[in-house]
């Protein structure tokens, strides 16, 4: 079993507007409601919103998927710390996931096949490697967090980076090289959002 958790509790700052960019349209839904549902077509059994900002309005925009996406709430969102609620995710987790994967909540352009190409490495490996997706050479999102590697990551105190803790475990990393940029790809401002819409991005 498999854990998809998405952060989507920050204040969106560099986007500026009032709607954070999790709520954003994205062709007939959300950016959020994007990102879950390309989730769920993919068959991870647990979907986990980490919310914040707006708490109220990003759970009604995954009304649609309220059977099958839990929200949990990071009460320290204002920090601005992605960590944070990754950890609040993971705590939140059922104890049968065997690995987590890290969706971002402003990533709409994830693509279902690279979700299924993460996955199918993941169980290739027997659920022990951390896979990451990579373009032209660059780590990218969605990427898998072997169940050994939680308990580190929950440690991890305020200020520290996820990023702190794969680099510690480089030797474990299993990259899945894809032909598309969409797994660099995320919407941090206005200017990169309108690209993305008119497919530029």
């Amino acid at each position: 079993m498999i854990t998809a958790i998405v952060p989507a509790a920050g204040l969106s700052t560099r986007m500026g507007g009032e709607l954070p960019k999790p709520l954003l349209p994205w062709g007939a839904s959300t950016v959020i409601g994007t990102v879950a549902a390309t989730l769920l077509a993919a068959g991870i059994a647990e979907v986990i919103v980490v919310t914040g900002h707006r708490r109220e309005a990003i759970e009604a925009a995954l009304a649609d998927h309220a059977h099958a996406v839990r929200c949990v709430y990071n009460p320290a969102y204002r920090s601005g710390e992605m960590l944070a609620s990754v950890q609040v995710g993971l705590a939140a987790a059922t104890p049968e996931s065997a690995g987590a994967l890290l969706a971002l909540a402003d990533q709409p352009q994830m693509q279902l096949s690279v979700v299924q190409q993460v996955l199918r490495a993941f169980a290739a490996n027997s659920g022990q490697a951390l896979v990451v997706p990579s373009y032209a050479m660059r780590r990218g999102h969605p990427l898998l967090l072997p169940r050994w590697l939680w308990a580190e990551v929950l440690a991890l105190p305020a200020g520290d980076t996820l990023r702190s803790a794969i680099q510690r475990h480089a030797a474990a990393i299993h990259y899945v090289e894809t032909d598309t940029p969409t797994v660099l790809a995320d919407l941090d401002t206005p200017e990169q959002y309108a690209e993305a819409v008119n497919g530029d991005r």
